[in-house]
């Protein structure tokens, strides 16, 4: 096969190589299955991976998951770790919405017990996390003051504002806050941005979802994480809102600047980067922690509302009812990790953009509630279908820099989905499948219908037999809330 002018070679079942060739500095590894990559093919995010090869400093290969799509810069689902000495930080392999993430509840309830209350459920979910477009909440705006403390603290300044639990910390990757945040090198644009949106749901494919425990596949693994069959859950998808995405703006400016100044060789302008120990690097570091904070703390506000919401429609408090937190992790994200480069260990940047970190059993960056198991990755599906719960596996570590997928990964550009969903009604079909949806739009439920989307369960089946991630249980959907 060719991608371009670029040889795709089948290494076995589940891993397929695009050779070093021309500028690139190192092989492309691509995740996926005889079918998948046929969905792959599709459009250019193979090229994309070549491209990223070529980078300075890049450590080990250019990686795409099997959810891979096209992206800016990188492709979504993309994976490479850089030197410290000698690589680059690009913003492109991070993106614009900078630590889109997910995070997981569980309950002692059971489908029964919320089946009957669902319409009234959704409803109120609906009403007290803002969704849409510029959604933010009336009641909370943040003086710039504040706004820079979230930057600095996370999760943990919404703990502190009596936004969830102490306890809520211990499940955070980061424990809530990535340390090195540095609010002045955040624009006044993006602070302006940040102080309306924290704790809100945003639009395109973020959304909180109402759920159960379907099929188990890991006894242990499943009991470690409180998840048992027939239990309800909840899953919370957001970023770092209008602040992240103003983040990345600004600096994809500044980058472009400093790839011609240091001599930077681009094979794509959206790829454009700084050397790590630039001056353009450490600001970009800087102000991309902050946003990554801004995200966490998005979340954890939104994981309190989501108790209280509980609380009003079921009369008994959140402890009452199990409400904690499994765990939350980020999909967009680049940090500073140690992993075995050649036989050595070394310090390196990991982008990881539309990709989850999966580390194994023993890391001790993995809760000690969950390091007997591995750290918890969630892969949300379509909101028609199911997601899945996995946990990080040492394959993972060894060879995917400690990474996995994030979801289903698009198959349909938004525009071609409304397209399919034209004349239809989207919302009462999935009602008719047991699926409620509260959405800012019509127009955004046709964005997000069902088959614009892989089936997840091909993509986390692909991650369970390559060993980048073991499947823990399966979730199904049973109500909605979008952007």
């Amino acid at each position: 096969m060719t991608v371009g002018s670029f040889e795709l070679e089948k290494i076995d079942e589940y891993r397929w190589r695009i050779p070093r060739t021309g500028p690139m500095l190192t092989d492309g590894l691509v995740f996926a299955d005889d079918e998948l990559i046929k969905s792959i093919r599709q459009d250019r995010s193979l090229e994309q991976v070549a491209n990223v090869a070529c980078l300075p400093g890049i450590q080990g290969p250019s990686i795409a998951m099997p959810d891979i799509h096209w992206g800016y810069g990188f492709p979504i689902g993309g994976v490479a770790a850089f030197d410290l000495e000698e690589g680059v930080i690009s913003p492109g392999g991070v993106g614009y919405d900078i630590n889109c993430g997910v995070r997981l509840l569980r309950t002692d309830l059971q489908v029964g017990d919320v089946r009957a209350r669902l319409p009234r459920l959704m409803d109120k979910l609906y009403a007290n996390l803002p969704s849409g477009v510029g959604s933010r909440r009336s009641d909370i705006r943040l003086s710039l003051r504040d706004v820079s403390q979230v930057l600095l603290k996370g999760a943990r300044w919404a703990v502190g504002e009596g936004y969830g639990w102490a306890q809520d910390l211990e499940r955070i990757e980061e424990g809530g806050a990535i340390e090195g945040a540095e609010p002045e090198c955040v624009s006044r644009r993006a602070l302006e941005r940040g102080r309306t949106q924290v704790g809100t749901v945003g639009s395109g494919n973020h959304f909180v979802e109402v759920g159960y425990v379907g099929d188990i596949h890991d006894e242990e693994a499943a009991a470690a994480l409180g998840l048992q069959a027939g239990s309800v859950t909840i899953f919370v998808h957001s970023g770092s809102r209008g602040l992240g995405y103003q983040v990345c703006d600004d600096y994809l400016k500044t980058m472009l600047g400093a790839a011609q100044k240091y001599g930077i060789e681009l094979q794509d302008r959206q790829l454009c980067a700084a050397p790590l120990t630039s001056e353009e690097a450490r600001r970009y570091l800087g102000a991309m922690r902050g946003a990554a904070n801004y995200a966490f703390a998005n979340r954890q506000m939104m994981g309190h509302w989501v108790r209280q919401s509980f609380e009003e429609v079921f009369g008994e408090s959140a402890e009452r009812l199990g409400l904690n937190l499994v765990y939350d992790v980020a999909h967009n994200i680049a940090k500073f990790e140690k992993h075995r480069v050649g036989g050595v260990e070394k310090t390196v940047c990991v982008h990881r953009k539309g990709a989850t970190r999966a580390f194994p059993p023993g890391h001790p960056d993995v809760p000690e509630a969950y390091r007997s198991v591995g750290q918890p990755i969630f892969i949300p599906g379509d909101m028609g279908r199911y997601s899945y719960v996995l946990v990080g596996t040492e394959g993972a570590y060894n060879e995917t820099f400690g990474s996995t997928c994030h979801g289903a990964g698009r198959t349909m550009s938004r525009k071609q989905a409304k397209r399919t969903a034209k004349g239809r009604n989207i919302e009462r079909e999935l009602e008719d499948r047991g699926i409620l949806i509260r959405a800012a739009s019509r127009a955004t439920v046709n964005e997000e219908i069902p088959e614009a989307y892989k089936d997840v369960k091909d993509v986390v089946g692909v991650v369970d037999r390559a060993g980048i991630g073991k499947i823990v249980a399966q979730l199904k959907p049973m109500g909605v809330v979008k952007g």
